[in-house]
């Protein structure tokens, strides 16, 4: 299993795309790797977050959709994609009064995830959320057990809008299962937490 180092270092170096036929994208988009795989004794968490790319043109994107796939990363890594000015954190003022969709996958189903990861980003920078200003970002976690794939958002206690969010996702991903959604607040102080809505 590659090392998140060794995947965005073999990512390919943005081709200028020919002139005039750039696409843009509603808004700036930023990946981000988290490699927490190989710890250092006392790091804070988010030590090992570092900003890989910024995109806001289709072309773009697509030097980079094939680069930055779970199924590469190794165990404890992360892949996030937030919009650009949103750091995937917690603390970050458009997280801290949000929440996250969540959706786990077996950790032998690296394809689901993958697919699942590609939707996910196909639908934030090609604006399918009726509720996208609501949105901060997707992160896909790779874990030795199952992996997850989380959908951020800004204010966790407006119900209607996280309704309408996760019922979209849950379409895009094409799944059946139920998905929940918890509040960045319940999970800060109490760690694991039962969902506070559910679709």
């Amino acid at each position: 299993m590659a090392t998140s180092e060794e995947v965005v270092a073999a990512a390919p170096e943005a081709a200028a795309p020919e002139a005039g036929l750039k696409h843009k994208l509603e808004r700036k988009w930023t990946f981000w790797c988290d490699n927490q795989s190989k710890p250092k004794q006392g790091a804070a968490w988010g030590t090992s977050l570092r900003k890989v790319y910024t995109f806001d043109t289709v072309e773009e994107f697509c030097l980079y959709d094939q680069v930055f796939k779970p199924s590469k990363l190794q165990i404890n890594a992360d892949f996030h994609l937030f919009k650009t000015g949103i750091d995937p954190k917690w603390e970050d003022p458009e997280c801290a009064n949000g929440g996250k969709w969540s959706i786990t996958s077996n950790s032998g189903r690296k394809a689901n995830l993958d697919n699942m990861w590609l939707e996910t980003m196909m639908a934030l920078i090609g604006e399918q959320f009726e509720d996208a200003e609501d949105i901060c970002g997707v992160v896909a976690s790779v874990r030795q057990w199952q992996d997850k794939l989380s959908l951020w958002t800004k204010t966790a206690a407006n119900e209607a809008a996280q309704m309408s969010i996760g019922r979209k996702w849950k379409e895009i991903i094409d799944v059946n299962d139920k998905i929940t959604y918890n509040f960045h607040d319940d999970s800060r102080s109490k760690g694991a937490t039962k969902g506070r809505y559910t679709v």
